[in-house]
């Protein structure tokens, strides 16, 4: 149990990069963007051949994020430039990238087992620390990661990129590129989800064709679950949100193949949280509306009830 928990937690932390990429397009870009599914597949299938042919994984992961920003880039001038419509232009560039990952592979599996990956050498290098070896450097490493886009998006690219999923009319009206912003964060985000992908083909010893379908809908249940239970009131408050809601999702789903559930249901039990999340973060922002409205309302009432006592005396 123990050991299933460990496992559990670790891939979360590693899903959460690519919950945090959905987060970027999502909720600041306001960019519903299908390019997930392809990218991360993508991430996966470039960081498994260059490590079978001989480079180091530190390089091969690199290489994928350059492949995810890349594919990001492609539907963000499919967008802007094409002035193709969003969930159009995503769609393209996901099935592009089906046949696009299936030729870097060269087949539908690359299978990394007694190769040399990330993981291997974070065990051998803190082998003082296993079992939590693991664990501990992905965490390090996506806090990290999560304080970068903080940061980043409160730099005046950053703040620009917010601005333009906010109201795009209104930053044009200030001179600002908006269609540079929207490759810039479709960038971003598609180099997060190709990292995500990378190290979730390392962490499993094998990058898979299919690895990517669905990567969408467990992004976006994590985000939406993550600021239901954590909230979302500040950018640091998301992305910290974002992660933990990865880690929930992914315990949520060892708890249900722990009592029981098929393994080919998990893709219904995954829209089935998405559609809990949506309608239990829709009813507590309508609470929360009413019991910010209620008390406004009471004096408004009172002073009603007082005028109307007045005019029935002047009768």
């Amino acid at each position: 149990m123990l050991y299933a928990l460990t496992g559990s937690v670790e891939a979360g932390v590693i899903y959460a990069l690519m919950a945090l990429g959905v987060y970027l397009t999502f909720r600041i870009l306001d960019f519903p963007d299908l390019t997930v599914d392809g990218s991360f597949a993508t991430g996966g299938a470039v960081a498994a051949v260059m490590i079978t042919n001989g480079y180091s994984p530190l390089l091969a992961t690199l290489g994928a994020m350059l492949a995810g920003c890349v594919a990001g880039s492609v539907t963000g001038l499919l967008h802007t430039k094409g002035k193709i419509n969003t969930l159009l232009s995503g769609i393209i560039s996901m099935i592009a990238l089906y046949s696009i990952n299936l030729r870097i592979m060269g087949k539908a599996n690359t299978p990394l087992l007694g190769a040399d990956t990330l993981f291997t050498e974070i065990s051998s290098f803190l082998s003082s620390l296993q079992p939590l070896s693991i664990l501990a450097a992905v965490g390090v490493s996506v806090l990290l990661i999560k304080w970068a886009i903080d940061w980043f998006l409160d730099t005046e690219i950053g703040l620009a990129i917010r601005a333009t999923g906010d109201n795009t009319k209104m930053i044009r009206s200030f001179s600002a590129n908006t269609d540079n912003m929207k490759i810039i964060g479709l960038s971003l985000s598609n180099g997060l989800v190709a990292l995500s992908g990378a190290l979730i083909a390392q962490y499993q010893e094998f990058a898979d064709i299919s690895m990517g379908i669905g990567i969408i809908i467990i992004g976006l249940a994590s985000v939406i679950m993550g600021e239901a239970i954590f909230g979302h009131s500040s950018i640091r408050r998301a992305t910290f949100a974002v992660i933990g809601g990865a880690i929930v999702y992914r315990l949520i789903i060892m708890f249900a193949l722990r009592i029981g559930l098929d393994p080919n249901d998990l893709k219904l039990l995954t829209a089935i949280i998405v559609v809990i999340a949506l309608v239990s973060s829709r009813m507590i922002d309508t609470w929360k509306d009413r019991r910010v409205r209620a008390p406004k309302e009471e004096p408004l009432a009172a002073a009603g009830q007082g005028a109307r006592g007045e005019s029935h005396a002047e009768t």
